[in-house]
């Protein structure tokens, strides 16, 4: 994944779009609840986004890793951030949450550099 960040995010968003259009009113009540869950409030967008990345990582799911990472980058997370977040998950997902961190990292430094 960490080669192809930015592709497979692409690749991804692609698909959400066309499961939207397939059926629009479950991803459309799943697209609010998205933006909802990850507005600014007593937590900032970008502490939401590293949560949203602990728990993509602890459950080991590689396309809501590169959403997350990307979408943690945008909110202004650090590397620091990120990989305080990745010990929060390998806490919580042990080792094969070890194993998808670094592909958060990699991640990570692909979209910093972008």
């Amino acid at each position: 994944m960490d080669a192809d960040a930015g592709a497979r995010y692409d690749e991804l968003r692609h698909g959400l779009h066309d499961l939207a259009a397939a059926m629009p009113a479950v991803m459309d009540g799943f697209m609010r609840l998205h933006r909802n869950a990850v507005t600014e409030g007593a937590l900032s967008q970008r502490t939401k986004e590293l949560m949203a990345l602990a728990i993509a990582v602890a459950i080991r799911c590689e396309g809501c890793i590169a959403f997350h990472v990307h979408d943690a980058v945008r909110a202004g997370a650090t590397r620091e951030e990120i990989a305080e977040a990745m010990g929060v998950a390998v806490l919580m997902g042990g080792g094969p949450a070890a194993v998808y961190a670094t592909e958060a990292m990699r991640s990570y430094d692909r979209f910093a550099e972008a």
